[in-house]
């Protein structure tokens, strides 16, 4: 049995949505577990498939976890296994962030090639190049890097020619048991980098710099767990899509639990698209403020304006007066939601990288499918605002990123609900309907 939303639109909205914990900060906390044994502690965990991905292939490494409570805890005392294997590979892209602390701990490594969503290239070239500076030789065999560092790794001097999120994790976990000093520039900035590198000083590395594009990072001899639970921040992409609401529907929405600082530049498009968002500390009042002016908008490396928040900005201008232009600078392949926006009537046309959205448009409700992530974040939000009922396919990519998305909608008042059909089954570990 496979699954969909079907969501009535064109009601209004009003109330408040709790914040989740970021997906992207909570994955590389758990792949950092790797790189001294010990029990560690979670709180603000978010329930996502890519979380059940990531906890499964830990088990599969030889850790035990264990939800107490509100608390998730993992202990890393008895891994042994080096492997990641494709089965639990390809399934999320973010298991390439065991590459690094095995390598680190262990000396070796057999990891997959990773998958994910089908976004782009995403090439893992700076992941392997920089393990190569810090010592390490890598092969590529029958789909797995085989990385060996018989010696243990030392430090280096790392470039990269482009911030990449993925890779600065990664090798900063990998650095901060190599000998000697490691620098990386070009380093990126994002706050789940940030948060990552604070865990890492909690338990014990020498890190300077994070929040800057130059990292310096002194090897130790070894590590070990925070003595404290860690808290995983707010989740900003999913903030940065609920506060887009006001501009598609009647909404008055307030988040709570949401980190202000994190989305500075997407709030600023919103008001100048012309909603208004108002801040008072980890609460971010959100309200249309008349007619929706277009804009023009470039995806950025933090802090410019996310990629992982183009999709649902381009629902939310098919509703602004004028026309928008929007351009993907960071995947080639992060357009493919166009083609279901124009199922339900939004008037698009794409250029290369950059699209130009035609408004107001009524958006119509249709049948469409999500090809990735924020693909159906952002197909949710057109649903809200179409005259009529559409149906949502391909939630296998929703559950991947927000935690109960409807149950906090329909809390709104929204119109929603998961149905079920017959259908080729596509389920990871968390089974059907686990993020409901």
């Amino acid at each position: 049995m496979r699954e969909y939303l079907e969501i009535e639109g064109g009601y209004s909205l009003s109330g408040e949505i709790v914040v989740s914990g970021a997906k992207n900060a909570v994955l590389p906390a758990l792949a950092a577990t790797l790189l001294a044994p010990g029990r560690y502690r979670f709180t603000n965990w978010p329930r996502l498939r890519d979380l059940c991905t990531m906890l499964e292939l830990l088990g599969h490494l030889g850790a035990r976890v264990e939800v107490r409570g509100e608390v998730l805890e993992v202990d890393t005392s008895t891994v042994e296994g080096m492997e990641a294997p494709y089965e639990l590979v390809r399934r999320m892209r973010a298991s390439i962030l065991v590459l690094g602390p095995l390598v680190a701990r262990f000396g070796r490594a057999r990891v997959a090639m990773p998958g994910g969503c089908p976004i782009g290239k995403r090439p893992v070239d700076f992941h392997l190049r920089g393990l190569e500076r810090l010592g390490a030789r890598i092969t590529l065999e029958h789909g797995y890097i085989l990385t060996r560092a018989d010696e243990g790794l030392r430090g280096a001097e790392i470039v990269f020619d482009f911030p990449s999120v993925t890779a600065t994790e990664n090798l900063m976990m990998a650095a901060v048991l190599a000998r000697g000093r490691t620098e990386i520039h070009n380093a990126a900035r994002e706050p789940e980098v940030v948060f990552l590198g604070e865990m890492l000083r909690a338990m014990g590395a020498r890190i300077e710099g994070l929040g800057t594009d130059h990292l310096i990072i002194h090897g130790r001899n070894e590590l070990s767990p925070p003595p404290a639970p860690l808290s995983i921040i707010p989740d900003r992409i999913e903030a940065g899509t609920y506060l887009m609401l006001p501009g598609l529907i009647p909404a008055e929405i307030t988040l709570v639990g949401a980190e202000a600082a994190h989305l500075e530049t997407p709030i600023a498009r919103l008001r100048e698209a012309g909603l208004e968002i108002e801040v008072e500390g980890n609460r971010i009042h959100a309200r249309a403020g008349g007619r929706l002016r277009p804009l023009r908008l470039a995806t950025a490396p933090y802090p410019g304006f996310p990629t992982d928040l183009q999709a649902q900005i381009m629902a939310l201008l098919t509703r602004a007066q004028g026309l928008s232009f929007i351009t993907e600078n960071l995947f080639e392949k992060r357009f493919q939601h166009v083609f279901e926006l124009r199922r339900m009537g939004a008037d698009i046309e794409v250029d290369e990288r950059t699209a130009v959205i035609r408004g107001p448009v009524m958006l119509q409700g249709a049948e469409v499918e999500a090809t990735d992530l924020r693909a159906s974040a952002c197909l949710v939000l057109a649903a809200l605002s179409a005259e009529g009922i559409t149906r949502i396919y391909g939630l296998e990519h929703l559950d991947r990123g927000y935690e109960g998305m409807e149950k906090k909608l329909r809390a709104l008042g929204a119109r929603i609900e998961r149905k079920r059909y017959e259908g080729p089954a596509s389920f990871g570990p968390c089974g059907p309907g686990s993020g409901g």
